[in-house]
């Protein structure tokens, strides 16, 4: 039986405005909601993880950061009795790689991504050269595995320039990456490929791609649905319509900053993300 508690506040002790370090790893705790059977969220420090057990071995969708990741092992051996026999990164990201390198070396974990995702992180002196993806791909991959289909394309352009989301087709779960901040602005990575119009265009695809009964596991926040996804799009375009018209006022970027913007978006800024930077981006 699907358990969707689309209520539930994440405990996520980490995002991406803390460094690996920032944080102690002895107080992180990996909790975990079943959402499909044998579906999991998993939370704990870094982006959402999809967890997904059965005869064929544990899927996960990305891994956190490297502190947690015994944490993580445990928490999957607690729900599966297995080890992780595949990770699917869905971007580069270290709050959603970081301990790649930790699976691939304990647990043998063989780790898929896109082409762009392996790119990235090869250029990364400080990354484990163990953690790299081991099969990548330039477009979509699917995998049949415990009684699924699961379906991983690529989104050019959008939070990065290597974004997959994944979805399983039987039981109706998205993970799209950080194409989705539940309740917040997301982080568009300007420097890595990300793109203002490009994120909403995929944000966009993967609403066209889903029904109201699919359960979404966004890349941060909590358990959502096509109703909020779709709420996530219209803030896009609406800020992004906002800032647009202070630009064509002939406002400069500290003038926009400012204004702001309207009453209804403040409960969006977060610790990382905060009105102000959303501005910056969108500007």
């Amino acid at each position: 039986m699907r358990k969707l508690l689309l209520s539930c506040v994440l405990t996520t002790l980490s995002v991406l405005a803390l460094p690996a370090a920032a944080y102690q790893s002895e107080e992180v705790i990996v909790e975990h909601n079943e959402v499909a059977d044998n579906i999991y969220m998993l939370t704990g420090a870094g982006g959402n993880m999809l967890m997904s057990s059965g005869d064929d071995g544990v899927f996960l969708v990305d891994d956190q950061y490297t502190q947690v990741a015994e944490k993580i092992a445990a928490k999957i051996k607690e729900l599966s009795g297995e080890e992780v026999r595949y990770i699917l990164n869905t971007h580069f990201h270290g709050d959603h790689v970081g301990s790649n390198s930790w699976f691939a070396n304990n647990q043998n974990s063989t780790i898929y991504a896109h082409d762009n995702v392996r790119e990235r992180l090869s250029q990364d002196s400080d990354f484990n050269a163990a953690g790299l993806p081991a099969i990548t791909f330039d477009s979509t991959l699917t995998f049949h595995l415990n009684n699924d289909a699961v379906h991983v394309f690529y989104l050019p352009a959008g939070h990065t320039d290597g974004d997959s989301a994944v979805w399983f087709e039987e039981a109706n779960v998205l993970h799209p990456g950080d194409l989705f901040f539940n309740e917040r602005f997301p982080f568009i990575d300007l420097k890595s490929g990300g793109d203002v119009d490009g994120y909403i265009a995929n944000v966009e695809e993967l609403l066209n791609r889903i029904n109201d009964d699919t359960v979404i596991i966004p890349g941060h926040g909590p358990l959502a649905n096509k109703e909020d996804y779709q709420g996530f799009l219209d803030m896009l375009k609406e800020t992004k319509a906002e800032v647009d018209a202070m630009k064509q006022q002939g406002m400069t970027l500290d003038e926009a900053k400012t204004k702001g913007l309207s009453e209804q978006w403040k409960d969006w800024s977060w610790s990382f993300i905060n009105e102000e930077r959303w501005i910056t981006t969108l500007y």
